[in-house]
């Protein structure tokens, strides 16, 4: 990196007074017994916690990590006169308008969030070898666009958005229903929705556009945006697909103050409402005992030995196969539990850029909208580019920048005078493919030519495709640095450094999907494999889920835990 003309840029107030909770937080004693204890400080976590803390309820939540957030941070380079500040996961999230979703789960848990609304014109743009196409915050105007673009295809293009507006309504009605079922007016307002989609539930993207979208441009612009979720249209599951499209139909934002107020605000309120979290305190097991989880055993620390924290209950927010496989252990569980945990299949890794630019990248064409550039129209190929031999192959990239997304608080995210942002690309997670064989849980591997060679040239694809859709950007690059699949593995515990969990397939989506209670009494799970799906709202609202669906079960008599009738701040 250099620092070169460089100027003051001071950090945000929020980031100062989170560097010192988070000292706080790395040198807390763990508590020798908690009502609840959670494995994991994602956004899924947290939310868990906040919501039954809120409810009376004795959490702690322990995080291996120097912060909390899992996915949804940001990390720091450079010295407090030039701070530049990266997003890790969270880069856009949608419907966040008043009474949106995400609004109105950080209102739940009384946290507050102020978000800048990317452009609505055409907050995604798909950029391809002949054409662009932006994507805006209005379904309508999306199908116009694709209508004046592939006017051959109109009649596969309102069915396609027909569908979309189906799973809008559907999820809506199902969303505010909280996992219970509908009421009779809200199952009539659905019904004819339901109807449309009832023979779709098991379908694939490519089986709902086989047959309907032939033209390969119009089918590649509609498949646009499956970075976010890593499948190629032969395995994602077209609900998922057309509920994340709808998302962003509601509109597409990003939170004022960087990707990591989320979780920020929402740790503020566990704390405030009673709970406790812990940084740099790795979980080694989930203790069980007469087949039911009875606490966690805490990493040993230097100089001390491992510790026990008792709990009535325990969630997971951990990656699941490394739950089931490790946390809990084989000798824990029944053969048909860990067969399936064997053969769950993980969705598609991202290798990442972070660049830092000198000057106000609006004059080289960066705007408040992000960048999808693909080399081809084939998406089935773009997720088969890598041979598994040699380098890894790319076929496109991502390009967000938070100082365009956020230009109240630049400063928060370069330092004066500069601009951030983030290149990513679909990469294999495997460690063998990355010469980083038994990586996980070692630093080891940053050392290994094959993994240094490959990481390398990754990065060089990635700057280079960056110059070539803003030229200008070539000589003004004063910081880059890269991420593997490995590093995400390091610092979140992701099987095959995948942020998005278990794959989206039709065979690991909704019901198939792994519900919030565990396989042992007084065992619950949330994050990005379980029933709500991954990313940032599936998070979210996973985190609630499963402690709701706890506070049930202990209503029920079924825990050991008793919840006090009435307990809110």
């Amino acid at each position: 990196m250099s620092n070169a003309a460089l100027h003051t840029s001071p950090r945000s107030e929020n980031a100062e007074r989170i560097g010192l909770a988070n000292k706080r937080r790395s040198h807390k004693a763990p508590p020798t017994e908690v009502d609840v204890a959670i494995v994991g400080s994602g956004l899924g976590g947290l939310m868990a916690a906040a919501t039954l803390a809120k409810r009376g309820v004795k959490v702690a939540v322990f995080e291996s990590h120097y912060t909390a957030g899992g996915c949804a941070t940001q990390f720091s380079r450079g010295p407090k006169s030039a701070r530049w500040m990266f997003d890790v996961g969270l880069h856009y999230i949608g419907d966040c308008r008043e009474g949106g979703t995400i609004p109105r789960l950080l209102d739940e848990v009384g946290a507050r969030v102020d978000f800048a609304e990317m452009d609505p014109g055409g907050f995604d743009t798909l950029v391809y070898p002949d054409f662009r196409f932006r994507i805006p915050a209005n379904l309508d105007l999306y199908r116009d666009r694709l209508v004046d673009l592939f006017p051959h295809e109109r009649r596969g293009i309102d069915k396609y958005v027909r569908l979309v507006r189906a799973v809008m309504n559907v999820g809506r009605v199902m969303e505010l229903a909280e996992g219970k079922a509908p009421s009779l007016l809200q199952m009539a307002k659905i019904a004819v929705d339901g109807l449309y989609l009832a023979n779709k539930q098991n379908a694939t993207m490519a089986e709902v556009l086989d047959g309907t979208v032939t033209d390969p441009k119009c089918r590649a612009v509609i498949l646009g945006q499956s970075g976010d979720y890593g499948l190629p249209p032969s395995r994602v599951s077209a609900f998922l697909h057309m509920g994340l499209a709808g998302h962003y139909f509601r509109g597409a934002f990003y939170p004022k103050g960087g990707g990591q107020i989320l979780a920020d605000r929402i740790a503020d309120r566990v704390e405030a409402l009673g709970g406790e979290l812990l940084l740099r305190t790795p979980v080694e097991k989930i203790l069980v005992e007469n087949g039911a989880a009875v606490g966690l055993r805490l990493a040993p620390k230097a100089g001390e030995s491992a510790k026990d924290v008792r709990a009535k209950v325990v969630i997971s927010n951990a990656d699941l196969k490394r739950t089931l496989g490790t946390l809990i252990g084989p000798e824990h569980l029944s053969s048909d539990v860990l067969a399936k945990n064997e053969k769950y299949e993980m969705a598609a890794a991202l290798f990442m850029t972070f660049v830092g630019l000198k000057g106000d990248g609006r004059d080289i064409g960066l705007s408040n909208t992000n960048i999808w550039q693909f080399d081809h129209y084939d998406v089935e190929k773009f997720y088969s580019a890598d041979t598994g031999k040699g380098d890894i192959a790319l076929a496109g990239c991502y390009i967000t920048s938070a100082s365009m997304k956020d230009r109240q608080n630049a400063l928060h995210h370069a330092p004066e005078g500069h601009t951030g942002l983030e290149i990513m690309a679909v990469v294999p997670g495997s460690p063998a493919r990355w010469g980083a064989e038994g990586a996980f849980g070692s630093w080891d591997y940053k050392h290994g030519d094959t993994y240094l060679a490959r990481k390398a040239a990754v990065e060089e694809a990635l700057v280079g495709r960056l110059v070539s859709l803003f030229p200008a950007a070539k000589d003004r690059i004063v910081l880059r640095e890269s991420a593997t699949p490995m590093s995400h593995s390091r610092f979140t515990g992701a099987t095959d450094g995948t942020g998005y969990g278990l794959a989206c397939t039709p065979e690991q989506f909704m019901k198939s999907r792994p519900g919030y209670r565990g396989p042992l009494a007084g065992l619950y799970l949330c994050g990005a494999s379980t029933r709500a799906g991954h990313g940032i709202v599936g998070a979210m609202m996973g985190g609630k889920s499963a402690a709701l669906r706890l506070l049930s079960d202990a209503k029920k008599g079924h825990l050991s835990l008793s919840v006090p009738a009435s307990v809110e701040a």
